[in-house]
């Protein structure tokens, strides 16, 4: 059984880590799957946004805990290459050309919270929690959390969660902009396949370009950005999805990307 499920419908790929008993916890074989499972949608030209979600009751616990107990005096050496596996999808994902929504069905902790947090348009149901918990176990963060939480919530946020582990509740989430929204649990899943569906239907070559404008924003100065954004918006209208989009302004028409 793959640890991460893939299913392709009307262009949107929905990838469900699927390790509920383990709370969908990462350990080797779930990074590798959810790897490739990221790679294959990223490749996949009929695929135009791409969902983030977990089976069972939690979104993810994070790394497996026991296989890093198991790991014995290997430890470092076991979680760093597991790190470094997580990384690669994580790049994967948050570089595609081509949106993302993640689902946060339940907890996030760890690993987790920063799969959570990747997407361009997380939902959180009401049951989710968020919890960064790695200074619980005396570890550091991973999985880009430590870039990506002080740039969604302030550093102030991110410090106290970090050094804290405070637990932030799916309403606090959504206040602090750790989340796009809160939704109820027995919709979350309908109603982030809506606006999926709603991205499929979009100028995917234009979402991915904000996507890589709003990385870019992250590490220049304005002047540097400016001139990024002007070839950008360029490149855009000399585009199929420009022509159409302008054409169906101009026409009153729903544009046909």
């Amino acid at each position: 059984m793959t640890n991460v499920t893939v299913d392709i419908t009307d262009r949107v790929a929905t990838l469900t880590l699927n390790r509920p008993t383990q709370g969908n916890s990462i350990d080797m074989a779930l990074a590798q799957d959810l790897l490739a499972a990221a790679e294959g949608v990223c490749a996949d030209a009929n695929v135009r946004c791409v969902v983030l979600t977990g089976a069972g009751r939690l979104f993810c616990a994070g790394g497996d805990i026991a296989a890093f107990a198991d790991a014995g005096e290997q430890a470092g050496a076991f979680i760093g290459a597991l790190a470094d596996k997580l990384h690669e999808a994580v790049m994967v994902l948050a570089t595609m050309p081509k949106p993302l929504v993640t689902l946060v069905n339940g907890p996030a902790a760890g690993a987790g919270l920063s799969l959570a947090a990747l997407g361009d348009i997380v939902l959180a149901s009401e049951a989710a929690h968020f919890t960064a918990a790695y200074t619980a176990i005396g570890l550091t963060p991973d999985g880009g959390m430590s870039w990506l939480l002080p740039r969604l919530v302030g550093l102030r946020v991110a410090q106290e969660m970090f050094l804290t582990n405070r637990r932030v509740g799916a309403a606090e989430a959504a206040t602090l902009g750790l989340v796009t929204r809160n939704v109820a649990a027995d919709v979350l899943a309908s109603e982030g396949q809506a606006i999926a569906h709603q991205l499929a239907d979009g100028p995917t070559q234009a979402f991915g370009a904000v996507r890589g404008l709003l990385a870019l924003a992250q590490t220049q100065d304005l002047a540097a950005h400016l001139k990024v954004e002007s070839r950008s918006i360029a490149h855009a209208a000399d585009g199929p999805e420009g022509r159409e989009g302008v054409s169906a302004f101009l026409a009153k028409r729903k544009p046909a990307y």
